[in-house]
């Protein structure tokens, strides 16, 4: 078998999608949820770095990173070793009943990284949405209170707390009902922030009510949408004012992914709980809340996960930060400057068509002139041999792996232009 580093990138030897991925669509929509909302009919069964290819032997360029998930590039020769290693030794025990040792390390290195001078803990569980979910169970503990603020357009996850925080598309919310009571909505913006104290605070619940407010620092399933540079910092000061926790979620836009290690350190703010997962263990199934020590009031049984920090799981995270840390993050940076630069002259080669180029480090959003355009643009990308992926409502995304080369920046760019 000729090896993937072997191979152009991208290189398409079928149409696409290819017979061998035809005939697996058909299985799989066979026995799979309906629920699942597929982007378009690949089929991988190989990766390595940017590269993946699919059940026919093409490979494609990937710029979408399983949604921001494959940091490190697909089967990091690094984090497949500390996978197996660990996998040789212990496979799983419980973590909220026993003390597993590398739950702990696990948790060191998360608290070492954190966005907060004091001292923080942390709980780790198996996903984006869960760390959701526990943010939230202790923002009401802490504070006795009931009500959260998030935002229009953020998306924290599809279990029912976090699907109810979650204000991206109303598709998302349609017929789970009655979703989690107490939850407000704001636009992201400082609009937004002025809505909060003139409109909720004042005409529909007292400040006083509130246990949190939660908000991406970029959004993400919303569009990639940058805030107003003082929009962070009105917010850190506005839940100061009224003992209002603020809850980053930074499971799309952290794990070095905008350049800094968390996307909220651009505009130096910081959080009372934040939540990380996606790129944080490499494609491990791993996400963490980390919270001020002031803050993890609660005590034993309040909240735990049977698989919450497997050991396989921890050992992939343990080896990303090191990744992340031993230069991902500075060629984030670099690599989304370089695709910002060569992507923004866009906006006047397709005036009307393209509105706007925007993001921070690999977190990259072109908004078009709909969405159907956008969608257009996708498709037309994947035949191409480039994995891009909608958001928003009129936006595709470039979240490629954090080892993305120079040469795979050109190609990609060549490609979508």
């Amino acid at each position: 078998m000729t090896t993937l580093q072997e191979r152009p990138v991208p290189d398409i030897i079928t149409e696409v999608p290819g017979p061998k991925a035809r005939a697996h669509v058909a299985y799989d929509e066979t026995w799979t949820s309906p629920s699942l909302p597929r982007a378009y009919p690949i089929v991988p069964v190989r990766g390595l770095g940017c590269k993946l290819e699919d059940i026919d032997g093409n490979v494609f360029l990937d710029f979408a990173a399983g949604i921001a998930v494959n940091s490190t590039g697909h089967s990091h020769p690094a984090v497949v070793a500390a996978i197996q290693e660990q996998a040789g030794l212990l496979q799983h025990m419980s973590a909220s009943d026993f003390y597993l040792p590398i739950y702990a390390r696990a948790a060191e290195q998360l608290a070492r990284i954190a966005p907060m001078k004091g001292k923080t803990r942390v709980f780790i569980g198996n996903s984006g949405a869960e760390v959701v979910e526990a943010g939230l169970k202790l923002a009401r503990h802490h504070t006795k209170r009931q009500n959260v603020i998030a935002f229009l357009g953020a998306f924290h996850g599809r279990t029912m707390g976090a699907v109810s925080l979650t204000g991206s598309k109303a598709k998302y919310h349609a017929g789970f009902g009655p979703l989690l009571p107490g939850v407000y909505h704001v636009p992201f913006s400082l609009e937004g922030l002025d809505e909060i104290e003139q409109r909720i605070f004042k005409r529909l619940m007292p400040a006083n009510e509130f246990a949190a407010i939660i908000v991406e620092p970029i959004q993400g399933e919303g569009g990639y949408v940058v805030p107003d540079a003082t929009f962070l910092a009105r917010l850190r000061a506005l839940c100061d004012k009224h003992g209002i926790l603020l809850i980053a979620d930074e499971v799309q836009s952290g794990a070095g992914r905008t350049g800094k290690m968390w996307a909220i350190q651009h505009w130096d703010v910081e959080p009372d709980i934040l939540l990380t997962a996606k790129g944080i263990g490499s494609g491990m199934p791993i996400g963490a809340m980390i919270a001020k020590e002031s803050v993890m009031t609660w005590g034993p049984g309040a909240h735990g996960s049977t698989y919450g920090g497997n050991p396989v799981a921890c050992a992939a995270l343990l080896e990303t930060i090191k990744l992340l840390e031993g230069g991902l993050m500075a060629n984030a940076e670099v690599r989304g400057r370089q695709i910002m630069d060569g992507l923004r002259p866009l906006v006047d080669r397709f005036p009307g068509l393209v509105r706007d180029v925007r993001g921070k480090g690999l977190m990259i959003g072109i908004q078009f002139d709909s969405g159907d355009t956008a969608d257009a643009v996708q498709m037309a990308a994947f035949n191409r041999g480039l994995l891009v992926l909608e958001a928003g409502d009129d936006c595709v995304r470039m979240s490629p792996p954090l080892v993305v080369t120079e040469d795979e920046a050109e190609t990609a760019m060549r490609i979508f232009t």
